[in-house]
């Protein structure tokens, strides 16, 4: 099998997998804010949330089910901002994760990605960090939420934490937003190899 890379843009296949798959991760794990309910550890993501009370009709209370979900619909999201956020980022999710794909499949046929393909590919990777890094940036303007202030001991409002801290999941998804636009953006721009001219 030819490749299509330069040595550089197997690193930049490397990193731009990388880079995917921690941004694709973080988005999906609901662990971008950590706080507790009822003795209970709660957390949420943009789109999931693990640990949400609920009414027991037996005992006539309210507890704690312990388990991770999405919510039921789109409009269940506790904010605007967040649901401004999970479209957002989940967007700057899949250009990443399309550009790292194409650029593996550059590995393995020859004549993919040549030097103008590579730097058009950096430009997605910039757009798509950029937009995951605006979704980084919108929410803790969700932190005002009925949902949050409940988690957080009700003095959360936009960007205070209250009792609540921010999880790894958040920084999962940063990271890779920031690897994408520093790193990946850069090392595409050597990623083709040269066309040969072919004189006709």
């Amino acid at each position: 099998m030819a490749s299509s890379l330069t040595c550089a843009g197997v690193l930049w296949t490397l990193v731009s997998l990388l880079s995917a798959a921690a941004s694709c991760v973080g988005f999906f794990m609901p662990y971008w804010l950590l706080g507790s309910q009822m003795g209970k550890p709660v957390s949420f993501g943009t789109f999931r949330r693990c640990s949400y009370p609920i009414r027991d009709e037996q005992r006539q209370a309210t507890i704690m089910l312990e388990q991770c979900g999405r919510y039921a619909t789109f409009q269940g999201i506790p904010s605007v901002e967040w649901r401004v956020c999970t479209v957002v980022t989940g967007t700057g999710c899949g250009l990443l994760l399309l550009v790292a794909l194409t650029a593996l499949m550059g590995c393995c046929v020859s004549e993919l990605i040549s030097r103008a393909i590579g730097r058009v590919a950096g430009g997605i990777q910039f757009l798509g960090g950029l937009l995951i890094g605006s979704g980084c940036a919108l929410y803790p303007l969700g932190w005002d939420s009925e949902e949050v202030k409940q988690t957080c001991d009700n003095r959360s409002d936009q960007f205070q934490l209250g009792s609540c801290e921010i999880g790894w999941a958040y920084y999962c998804t940063g990271a890779g937003a920031a690897s994408a636009i520093l790193l990946c953006t850069w090392l595409a721009c050597f990623a083709g190899k040269k066309q040969k001219q072919y004189p006709y």
